[in-house]
């Protein structure tokens, strides 16, 4: 057992996803959060969603109001959904796509800080969030210039919830040792465990393993550990979300009306690649006064 979970470590943290579990986090400045939120309405032909907008992540609600003022969604389509997990817009490349474009890696040319706090602004069903580039290329977890996702997630079972929270803590120890390695002084971490994992060299994944979590040691107590507070418990066991993303991605705003859209455009056909088979497209956004 003890060996699977070495090379477990390592492997997931040279293969990260784009959506897996990341504990590393920045807390956003909440300071402004007591003034009034600033609403956005999202009309699709599938239906229409009325947003909030938090105060507590400020570069992202700015960006965002800034990009539906010059009409930059109008038209762009939801061009990922998956079914109890997220659907996913704000690609301008969408806007004139045939069906077998690959669609996901546009923008305006630019990201946005990680204003990440998974305390207060979390994944629940409707939450409204950045997407972002994966970890090994984006390890300070800057958010997409433009494309967000809106979560439609599932309900999950106080024993999930305590899972999570130690697949989250190994996942703060992985991202110290991605930062370890990214040193000068410890480049031959990487070098030893590729050659070992190749090599087959299970005894030697051992030692090294016990070296690394010495070095790691000091710092990974420096971290909280990663938990659900009892609030989050009760929505997660209740209404649902995508707990397992909390920490990972900026959370900045949540549906205040049309949960049921979400659902809809989440389970509709879709064609490889997870987009969907008829387009769903956003005809405009609206700041309210």
């Amino acid at each position: 057992m003890r060996s699977t979970k070495v090379l477990l470590f390592f492997s997931v943290w040279l293969a990260v996803s784009t959506m897996g579990f990341a504990g590393g986090f920045v807390v956003a400045d909440n300071s402004n959060n007591s003034t009034k939120e600033t609403q956005v309405t999202i009309v699709t032909t599938a239906g229409t969603l009325r947003i909030k907008l938090y105060n507590g992540t400020p570069k992202h609600r700015d960006n965002f109001l800034k990009l539906v003022q010059d009409h930059f969604y109008d038209s762009t389509l939801f061009h990922r959904v998956i079914p109890e997990f997220m659907i996913q817009g704000g690609d301008p490349d969408s806007k004139k796509a045939g069906s077998d474009v690959p669609l996901g890696n546009g923008g305006p040319g630019y990201t946005i800080p990680a204003e990440i706090d998974p305390v207060n602004f979390y994944h629940k069903k409707g939450a409204l969030a950045a997407a972002r580039t994966d970890d090994r290329i984006n390890p300070a977890k800057a958010s997409s210039g433009s494309q967000f996702y809106i979560v439609e997630g599932r309900t999950f079972t106080d024993a999930d919830l305590t899972t999570m929270e130690e697949r989250m803590r190994n996942q703060q120890k992985q991202d110290l040792f991605g930062v370890l390695i990214n040193k000068p002084e410890y480049l031959w971490l990487r070098t030893k465990f590729i050659n070992y994992k190749k090599l087959q060299q299970t005894d030697s994944l051992i030692r090294l393993s016990k070296q690394i979590d010495s070095i790691i040691a000091p710092d990974l107590a420096k971290i909280p550990p990663f938990h659900f507070n009892a609030e989050q418990r009760k929505v997660y066991e209740t209404i649902g979300g995508t707990p397992h993303l909390d920490g990972g991605y900026t959370v900045f705003g949540e549906v205040i009306e049309g949960l049921d859209i979400i659902d809809a455009i989440a389970h509709a056909k879709t064609l490889p690649g997870d987009r969907p088979e008829t387009d769903i497209r956003i005809l405009k956004m609206t700041i309210e006064k």
